[in-house]
């Protein structure tokens, strides 16, 4: 089996792509079993976070690794919270829940007089694999999900803005949708098959 580090201490997102590694043959390792500390991400795309995120993993450890960096676009706001997503409020020091919360909650304050045929955003997800640290052709896989922003939450769950994130060809949030059918759809998942595609190409 391959081995491969997946660089990322967000449980919800190990939960996600872990189970998709080990099922494609890779011997995976994890982050959090090796330092607790995170790459500084000041890069102004998903694909330089990411870059930043997978590089700063392989210098850590050694192992060939995998990050991801994703967000929110929303146009009606420049795209923003962008590479913000994750800290568009500014909350630090709070569980992940309590940043999620403050988060959609300045989506919606920010969005409050835009008209609702006006609401059109995409989810955006970047997937980067290094070989070594010093690997100068990254491998990356690119998804994007496109929906809506409403108004207000549908159903109180989900992780960051999927319950306003709605998306109209299956008239569901991404809240709402089954594990099954976001795991086929999302940006993330999108994004995971086309890096792990190349990364099949790459060791033939």
């Amino acid at each position: 089996m391959n081995p491969i580090l997946l660089a990322t201490g967000n449980p919800y997102k190990i939960q996600e792509i872990e189970p998709v590694l080990r099922q494609a043959g890779f011997d995976v390792f994890l982050q959090k079993d090796f330092f607790a500390d995170e790459a500084i991400e000041d890069g102004q795309t998903f694909v330089e976070n990411a870059l930043k995120k997978a590089r700063f993993a392989c210098q850590k450890t050694g192992l060939p690794c995998l990050a991801e960096d994703s967000g929110l676009e929303v146009e009606a706001l420049g795209g923003r919270p962008g590479v913000c997503s994750a800290r568009y409020a500014g909350v630090t020091g709070a569980s992940r829940e309590e940043v999620d919360a403050a988060n959609l909650r300045k989506l919606l304050k920010d969005m409050e007089s835009v008209p609702l045929h006006a609401r059109r955003a995409r989810y955006c997800s970047v997937f980067v694999y290094l070989r070594s640290a010093e690997d100068a052709m990254p491998l990356i896989g690119t998804g994007i999900l496109y929906g809506e922003i409403l108004p207000e939450p549908r159903t109180g769950r989900g992780i960051g803005y999927d319950d306003v994130f709605w998306v109209p060809k299956y008239f569901k949030t991404v809240s709402e949708m089954s594990d099954e059918l976001k795991n086929k759809i999302s940006h993330r998942a999108q994004a995971l098959r086309e890096v792990l595609e190349k990364i099949k190409k790459d060791q033939v």
